[in-house]
């Protein structure tokens, strides 16, 4: 099966549009990567003053703008300001990252009596975020883009049968929606051609008090409906156990400032971790409806974003490995603490638990990721 990209106009222009609630659709250049290929961004904006923009490069949210209670806008994702910076950096700000999002223990799995082995792009003992060239390092197509009540973009890309080590030629897809409710919508769907495994999300890390604040975003505070997290081990690998949150510094059922125990040395998973790096047990049915997997507040401005996923799981990482090398957008260095991904998916290590939720996917079958990014204000 062949992607097949739609050309909207010569002139990549803005759309316009007739109706005062529609959301506007742009699309400019964004420089090249190393090979030559050109990256495009594009941007849905709506009339509330909300933005998001995306780009070709590994079909990434380059840039969420949200007004606080003022009215006044911030950035609130972390990014860089051009492709090529992007390529240089393996920070997967904003990227969709697959086949398989997370960790894979020793890059290793097997799937109908074979084992196939991943490279270890992670200090060497597991895959991550699927490989020494994921989906987050690939330029993707844009198959449709529309503007409208809610305006979206939908890229493909074709992973061909063994990319990465991985079996299967696998048809994916991603799509952004932001209507004028501030609801941007990211679904990822993929299908195969043989067995294999997927787990694709998206790897925002943001800061709903803005991005490149000198205070950081540790004093985001944050709400995960989750009963119970997935312990890991040494090399930050599932062990298999799920462990109530209850009486730790995990649990985040009511709201905290991620700041408050992120150093709680007491427990051995934050030294692990080295802060917060773990997969959190969402309460309720995964794969219905999008319910709420996370709320991340800004008492100051009064920014709130709520993520609603229809995922069994959802990895908090408190950006403890953000080690101060790299210049974010607006010219500010990102440093431990400066941003808090939260990404809706399987569990880590899944296809080696078999206690965890499958992620295989057969010929037939289509895989489905939907999270909505709800973003609003407190008085």
């Amino acid at each position: 099966m062949k992607l097949k990209t739609i050309v909207l106009s010569s002139a990549l222009a803005l759309v316009a549009v007739s109706s005062a609630n529609a959301v506007e659709l742009s699309r400019k250049p964004f420089g090249a990567i190393a090979s030559g290929e050109a990256v495009e961004a594009i941007t849905l904006t709506n009339a509330k003053g909300v933005s998001a923009t995306i780009i070709t490069y590994g079909a990434t949210l380059q840039s969420l703008i949200a007004p606080d209670r003022t009215g006044k806008k911030a950035d609130i994702a972390l990014g860089f300001a051009d492709a090529a910076t992007y390529e240089k950096n393996a920070s997967y700000f904003g990227a969709s990252v697959g086949r398989f999002a997370n960790r894979i223990g020793k890059g290793r799995f097997s799937l109908d009596g074979k084992t196939y082995q991943l490279a270890l792009n992670n200090n060497k003992v597991a895959a991550l975020h699927g490989g020494v060239k994921g989906f987050d390092k690939v330029v993707w197509k844009v198959l449709n883009a529309k503007s409208g009540p809610t305006a979206s973009v939908t890229f493909g890309y074709v992973s061909p049968d063994g990319e990465e080590g991985y079996p299967g030629t696998l048809t994916a897809t991603a799509t952004y929606a932001l209507d004028e409710q501030n609801n941007l919508t990211i679904t990822y769907g993929a299908t195969t051609d043989k067995p294999t495994i997927v787990n694709m999300t998206n790897h925002a890390l943001f800061n709903v008090a803005g991005e490149g604040v000198p205070e950081g975003a540790m004093g985001n505070v944050l709400t995960i409906p989750a009963d119970g997290y997935t312990p890991v081990d040494n090399e930050l690998i599932p062990t298999g156990a799920i462990t109530p949150v209850a009486g730790t510094p995990f649990d985040f059922r009511k709201p905290t400032a991620v700041e408050t125990r992120v150093r709680d040395a007491r427990d051995p998973q934050i030294v692990v971790g080295r802060g917060y790096d773990h997969n959190y047990v969402l309460n309720g049915k995964a794969g219905g409806a999008p319910r709420l997997a996370a709320r991340l507040a800004d008492p100051k401005s009064g920014r709130v974003l709520e993520i609603l996923s229809d995922q069994p799981g959802i990895q908090f990482y408190a950006g403890n490995f953000i080690d101060g090398t790299t210049i974010g957008k607006s010219g500010k260095i990102y440093r431990q603490g400066d941003g808090i991904a939260l990404e809706p998916q399987h569990f880590p290590d899944a296809p080696n638990k078999p206690q965890f939720a499958s992620v295989r996917l057969d010929p037939g079958q289509k895989y489905s990721n939907t999270m909505v990014f709800k973003l609003t204000v407190t008085k």
